[in-house]
């Protein structure tokens, strides 16, 4: 279907399309169980109403969208971000980095969401692909340090190693500040973050410094 992509960014992108599909067709309120609901003060059950947290939802949530623009936008970045990096590390390494980045992004954003709860603020649920994305976005800015990338708003071209720290340090500065309510800042921090210590766990760096192999012994 999508001849130069490989196939686990494609089935991404079709599985996010066929989500989104759903939504226009069934609505939000069919599929509230899928998105990421806050923790409450009461903590986790498993039994209660669509509109209340459940472990699946940290996957599930990173497949739904707002709307067109936040789905093609995150699209569009899992194809330019996702494809190289699915060549480099192979689908299941891939595929596994993903995953890992939407669930730690999730798990942030119920930290925030349990924080906002607690004091006194309405729960809303998170949807999106957002934090595996800024995961992905990471991970082309280590692998890829000095490769150009051209910015859409506004056109710009930069080194990747640029542009994570650029959007890395507006994600931190509107988290903070609020000044772009309703966008799950900090769940884009935390895929970055996931991302990040899971590379550094595959490379053996700290904090997963790697044994070495005992030295072996002379028998003179």
């Amino acid at each position: 279907m999508f001849p130069r992509i490989p196939p686990v960014t494609q089935a991404l992108i079709i599985a996010n399309v066929v989500v989104f599909l759903l939504q226009q067709f069934l609505g939000d309120q069919a599929l509230a169980s899928m998105m990421l609901w806050p923790v409450g003060p009461n903590g986790l059950d498993l039994f209660s109403a669509a509109y209340e947290f459940k472990p699946w939802q940290l996957l599930t949530y990173g497949f739904m969208h707002g709307g067109f623009p936040h789905l093609l936008f995150n699209m569009l970045a899992l194809y330019m971000f996702g494809a190289p990096l699915e060549y480099t590390w192979g689908n299941r390494r891939f595929l596994t980095y993903f995953l890992v980045c939407i669930v730690g992004a999730g798990v942030l954003q119920l930290v925030v969401g349990w924080w906002t709860v607690s004091s006194g603020g309405d729960p809303y649920p998170t949807v999106g692909a957002s934090g595996g994305v800024f995961g992905l976005l990471l991970a082309y800015g280590m692998l890829f340090p000095n490769q150009r990338v051209m910015l859409l708003f506004p056109p710009i071209p930069m080194k990747a190693r640029t542009l994570v720290i650029v959007y890395g340090a507006i994600e931190l500065m509107l988290g903070f500040t609020g000044w772009q309510p309703g966008v799950a800042h900090f769940a884009h921090l935390g895929g970055m973050l996931f991302g990040w210590l899971l590379i550094r766990y595959w490379r053996g760096q700290p904090p997963f410094n790697k044994r070495r192999p005992p030295r072996p012994r002379i028998v003179r």
